[in-house]
């Protein structure tokens, strides 16, 4: 656990564009202590892009652009670093074609776990994800619009919105 610690502490001073919001919990702080104290390193749509671009993770906008404050703009600007690498994580697990239609921008439902927020990502739908999802993670039923819901080993959710996946990352998937 340290040298991961110590690892992700190094990835931090040397990635630009990465900002930590929240603090890490002292070494001797004790669970009840530290019970809903999380911290999330929010990164630049410049780094996100990055990421993706080694990843070979594309990603389009029906407006061409990547506004945040646009709702026709594809924008990672605020995005969870976990959100990204689970969009890593996914993308290498899978083996598929993984193009992301939607991000952080302006324009999703709102919430703690919101696109805005940073811990969403819609990806555009294709065979081999969808065979993916269905045959990987567990079905846990139906979220409140009617989507159906899976949930990997990690517990990010996948719903499926019919022509697309909207996946919600509390954390990497195990990256």
């Amino acid at each position: 656990m340290k040298i991961r610690s110590l690892l992700t502490t190094l990835a931090l001073v040397a990635t630009p564009g990465l900002a930590l919001v929240g603090a890490a919990p002292a070494a001797s702080a004790t669970p009840a202590a530290t019970a809903g104290a999380t911290a999330v390193t929010k990164i630049s749509h410049a780094t996100a892009t990055s990421m993706f671009r080694q990843s070979g993770i594309t990603w389009s906008s029906s407006g061409n652009c990547s506004d945040r404050n646009n709702s026709t703009c594809t924008s990672f600007e605020q995005l969870n670093l976990a959100t990204a690498q689970g969009a890593q994580t996914l993308k290498s697990a899978s083996g598929c074609a993984l193009n992301i239609t939607g991000g952080t921008e302006t324009g999703h439902a709102s919430g703690t776990y919101s696109h805005w927020n940073g811990y969403k990502l819609d990806y555009g739908k294709n065979t081999c994800v969808t065979s993916y999802v269905k045959n990987t993670f567990t079905y846990i039923g139906l979220r409140g619009d009617g989507a159906p819901q899976y949930q990997s080993g990690s517990g990010n959710i996948y719903a499926d919105e019919g022509n697309h996946w909207d996946v919600l990352y509390y954390n990497c998937g195990g990256c």
